[in-house]
């Protein structure tokens, strides 16, 4: 016979199963500035300046956040990707100015798992595979 603390803790765990929704963090929200200077800290030392993120994908499921768009530099302008491991690549054409990421919240903070700039192809495909990354966070998976 199951006890009623069995069943209390299946209810219980039911429960924030189901609280969890996919959604967007508002503009100037805290968390919202949380993920995105987490993220902040590993590309600008990557692109070796100040960056801005246009998100055109923010999703947060649970404690896992998926952000898509466009970097751009702190004038608003495209970041000078000449001084960066990415300027063959810009060079010879084989660049999209995008950036892709995926951050997980960790004892209350978000941490970067992985992220990639200029794709041209759908590079975060796999990474719910990759990192043990819910589905539904990313707007595309394989």
């Amino acid at each position: 016979m199951v006890g009623m603390k069995t069943i209390f803790l299946f209810v219980l765990l039911a429960t924030s199963i189901a609280a969890q929704s996919l959604y967007t963090p508002e503009k100037g929200s805290p968390e919202r500035k949380a993920i995105l200077d987490a993220l902040r800290i590993p590309v600008e030392k990557d692109l070796k300046q100040k960056v801005v993120f246009v998100a055109d994908n923010f999703n947060v499921y649970g404690n896992w956040a998926y952000i898509g768009g466009t970097p751009q530099g702190a004038n608003g302008g495209t970041p000078n990707y000449a001084k960066t491991n990415y300027a063959d690549a810009v060079e010879s054409g084989a660049f999209d100015n995008n950036f892709f990421a995926l951050l997980k919240k960790t004892a209350g903070k978000w941490k970067v798992v992985t992220y990639a700039i200029g794709c041209t192809d759908v590079c975060y495909a796999d990474w719910w595979s990759r990192y043990k990354a819910p589905k539904k966070v990313f707007p595309y998976t394989e």
